[in-house]
């Protein structure tokens, strides 16, 4: 008997539809759900059920796919879209090669296939020895779906529900799209598959009745997720995959102690981490690998991608991108973080706040209105209001260090490459071209002159012009 290595088994993802009531011309398995590509969906859970075997038929606008699956996967083309069964087809050679295992049929448009369901449909496809198991799900209201007919030794056919009896339409066990062969017997059945309908396109589920006919048997899976035969035709669609999707992650961070006071723009990835004791505030978006700690306040309006947050932060109406933030920083409101900071632990970051590619020591307070690029800040620095680390000179950026306990003065202009050493201080207005040895302060003025009655006449020659 065959087993559930990956070895032995492999996916063939069926990306090729253009998806017409889109208005696009991104092809359908490349709209996004939580951030994410329908197509990346389906690819990631094959991943975690340990099928990395993988072949993409892709078809309308293929470089986009080809562009985005890279070396991770094959990819065929199907030049003209005629049925599910012709996608197969195109990947026909890529499967003699794989004779010996199973093969996994997906719609790279049904993003809610899971790892579970895929694990033990092929469990049971194995243990029955089927030449076919359909992945199926049982719908309070099944209409628009293919129906499953079952017999004493498993299906006998699908019926669609434009053809069903009355009787047939009250099954309530659906297809999904979602296909475990033996690839031997899936080869055998394409060979056979006939495009006689009045599209005049090739059907997969034509191929489970030649292999019921041949003798082989057939049966269905019933998955446990509803939400495996979910799809979108059109935009109302995936907004209601989206809403499906952000539902069902704010469930399950309810469910592990994270507080929502309203769900209103608040849209989190399937992938983010969120701490017990963490309010999330409305208008927030998190998305990527982010994990965020226990006890944090995030919100509201706050966008946060690929950022590992401490316990006890507070970022209100804050951007922050691939960065690192620690225990109990306070950051907003209106701060960018931008990839690569480090904003570190007790930091107090005000409104108007930039911090890109740098370091920010402990307790280190910049409170409004500044710049930090390109910069390695010490702790218990104190920035006054407009300062910039000038880090181009139009050609090349350069870092800027500023030592602990360091004070810089209002409207400080640190021009790289640069050092404040500890304790030092800048007056405000200073432009700093020069090290500032550690204890000193850095003052840089010109002198200041009064010319007498400008004002005055200026002010004479505004009246006479109106």
């Amino acid at each position: 008997m065959s087993n559930t290595s990956s070895c032995a088994n492999c996916a063939v993802i069926l990306a090729g539809g253009q998806g017409k009531r889109m208005k696009s011309e991104l092809p359908k398995p490349m709209f996004e759900v939580l951030g994410e590509p329908m197509l990346e969906w389906v690819m990631s859970a094959c991943e975690k059920a340990d099928v990395k075997d993988m072949c993409i038929v892709k078809g309308y606008n293929a470089e986009v796919i080809e562009n985005y699956v890279g070396s991770r996967c094959a990819t065929v083309l199907q030049s003209q879209r005629m049925g599910t069964g012709h996608a197969v087809m195109m990947a026909v050679d890529w499967l003699k090669e794989r004779l010996d295992g199973n093969v996994l049929i997906l719609c790279g448009d049904a993003p809610f296939i899971d790892s579970d369901t895929i694990t033990a449909s092929l469990e049971q496809h194995i243990k029955q020895d089927n030449a076919v198991t359909i992945i199926t799900s049982e719908a309070d209201d099944p209409k628009g779906y293919g129906r499953i007919l079952r017999g004493a030794n498993g299906v006998t056919g699908i019926v669609e529900d434009k053809d069903a009896t009355a009787e047939q339409k009250a099954i309530r066990e659906i297809n999904s799209g979602a296909y475990w062969f033996k690839t031997e017997r899936l080869l055998e059945a394409l060979n056979e598959i006939k495009p006689n309908n009045s599209q005049g396109e090739y059907y997969l589920t034509d191929s489970v009745y030649i292999l019921i006919n041949h003798g082989f048997r057939a049966d269905a899976y019933i998955s446990p997720n509803p939400d495996v035969v979910m799809g979108a035709n059109d935009r109302k669609g995936l907004l209601k995959l989206n809403d499906t999707a952000r539902a069902a992650v704010i469930d399950r961070l309810m469910d592990n102690g994270v507080e929502f006071l309203c769900t209103d723009g608040v849209t989190i990835g399937r992938n983010v981490v969120i701490g017990a004791g963490t309010k999330i505030l409305q208008g927030t978006i998190i998305k990527g690998d982010t994990v965020i700690g226990e006890n944090c306040v995030i919100g509201p309006n706050c966008l946060i991608e690929d950022c590992a947050v401490g316990n006890g932060v507070t970022l209100n109406s804050v951007q922050a991108y691939q960065s690192r933030i620690d225990d109990g920083a306070k950051i907003g409101p209106f701060v960018h973080i931008r990839p690569n900071s480090h904003i570190m632990a007790k930091v107090k970051i005000g409104d108007f706040v930039e911090v890109k590619n740098s370091t920010v020591g402990e307790r280190t307070s910049v409170a409004h209105l500044t710049y930090i690029g390109d910069s390695d800040v010490g702790s218990n620095v104190n920035f006054g209001c407009g300062v910039v680390t000038v880090n181009y000179d139009g050609e090349n950026k350069h870092r800027i260090t500023i030592d602990d306990n360091a004070f810089i003065g209002c409207n400080t202009n640190l021009i790289s490459p640069v050092k404040v050493g500890k304790s030092a201080y800048t007056a405000a207005g200073t432009t700093v071209t020069k090290d500032v040895p550690d204890g000193a302060l850095a003052i840089e003025r010109g002198e200041l002159h009064f010319k007498a009655g400008f004002g005055d006449k200026r002010l004479k020659n505004r009246n006479n012009k109106k």
